[in-house]
């Protein structure tokens, strides 16, 4: 279950390593909540408890690090 790195805030991005086989995406986990984003183009998969508001902020991340989640994805998955 790689992990995104040197990503600030209460967030752990992650990718699990059995779905490669699916688009790119990334799991966002706090506490209890957890979501899934796809990366091309970034949109909601999946929420689990986060906030809308959580969700945009969530997002910003995403598409302010979307360079380094590709590269990462790839690197992993191939």
């Amino acid at each position: 279950m790689p992990t995104i790195p040197n990503i600030p805030g209460p967030y752990r991005l992650f990718f699990y390593s059995f779905d490669c086989n699916e688009p790119m995406h990334v799991h966002v986990e706090r506490d209890r909540s957890t979501c899934k984003f796809w990366l091309e183009p970034v949109s909601l998969a999946r929420n689990d408890g986060f906030s809308a508001k959580e969700l945009n902020q969530i997002r910003k991340l995403i598409v302010e690090r979307l360079a380094q989640m590709i590269e990462v994805w790839h690197e992993h998955c191939g």
